[in-house]
């Protein structure tokens, strides 16, 4: 598999792929830029003026250059002289199915092509390609151009080469990549995303706690945790000097009586309503865009303070 990477094919520049592309040339990499949207090449100029003034914060390559790409409305020309492939269209099957597959048609074989997709498998998105042992899954987290990790998922089809060259990339650019072993919907990050928010609408329908609270109980608590290190190290902390060990023996089966009271909601139009008028009163008239930009800014202080 190629692992020189000069030119990168984004494929798919909504919102995803536009972050994507800001990304790419910050790391010095040239890119060319398709979607059917003809406001596609507004957003990603939006999008890329945007953000860099925070990528150059996070360590711009030198000579990186924000205008290094264009656009070409064709995917297949876009793909062609490409050497790798980051595809963001639309989170449905055929859609995808169909635009891997004329990708897959336009590039020599030792290119990968990887997919943002946040839930679908990889072996089903490649059954129409030649050559699907190059098609893997490159998730990334929103936005792409700040959130370090990378979920790469070859699955049943893919080549651990295509696994390998994926992952090398993406750590070559900065990334954090994980290799999720085996094909899950929803990969692992979103799952553990899912099994949170169940819990926190099951809390919400039972009047344990408001939206704005049940989200504090994460901001204000064991989120602030995460940011440093997950699940598993964390309680291992827990455990004190006898780590994991002794937090196994001695806390979890209180926990395991808690999973035992966990709550499978049924997100009906009342507690639907519930939820949109409990962000609403939580978000304290502030537009999304504003939140968004908020969240951004704390972003670039929370990698920074990392970083130090």
């Amino acid at each position: 598999m190629r692992t020189a990477v000069k030119r990168v094919a984004v494929i798919g520049a909504g919102i995803i792929g536009a972050s994507w592309a800001a990304w790419f040339l910050s790391r010095g990499l040239e890119v060319v830029a398709s979607d059917p949207s003809p406001d596609a090449p507004d957003l990603i100029r939006r999008m890329v003026a945007g953000a860099w003034p925070g990528l150059l914060q996070l360590g711009a390559v030198p000579g990186a250059n924000p205008e290094g790409w264009r656009f070409e409305p064709d995917p297949a020309k876009a793909a062609a002289g490409a050497d790798f492939v980051q595809e963001s269209a639309p989170e449905r099957l055929e859609i995808k199915q169909t635009l891997l597959a004329r990708i897959d048609a336009a590039l020599p074989p030792d290119v990968v092509i990887a997919s943002s997709t946040s839930g679908l498998l990889a072996s089903r998105l490649s059954e129409a390609c030649r050559h699907p042992e190059r098609v893997v899954i490159g998730h990334p987290f929103n936005p792409p151009h700040l959130i370090p990790l990378v979920e790469v998922v070859g699955g049943a089809k893919a080549s651990p080469e295509a696994v390998a060259a994926a992952m090398a990339f993406y750590r070559a650019i900065g990334k954090h990549p994980i290799e999720i072993r085996k094909e899950v919907p929803g990969h692992l990050a979103n799952r553990l995303q899912a099994a949170l928010w169940r819990e926190a609408i099951h809390l919400v329908a039972e009047g344990v706690a408001s939206v704005a609270d049940v989200d504090a109980a994460i901001s204000e608590g064991p989120g602030l945790r995460w940011a440093l290190m997950g699940p598993h190290l964390t309680f291992h902390l827990a455990g004190g000097e006898g780590g994991m060990e002794h937090f196994l023996h001695h806390l979890l089966p209180a926990m395991e009586s808690w999973w035992q009271d966990l709550g499978d909601p049924k997100v009906d139009a009342a507690l639907s309503a519930r939820l949109v008028e409990g962000v609403a009163d939580e978000a304290g008239g502030q537009s999304t865009r504003d939140l968004a930009t908020a969240r951004d800014a704390a972003l670039l202080r929370l990698l920074a303070a990392r970083r130090g």
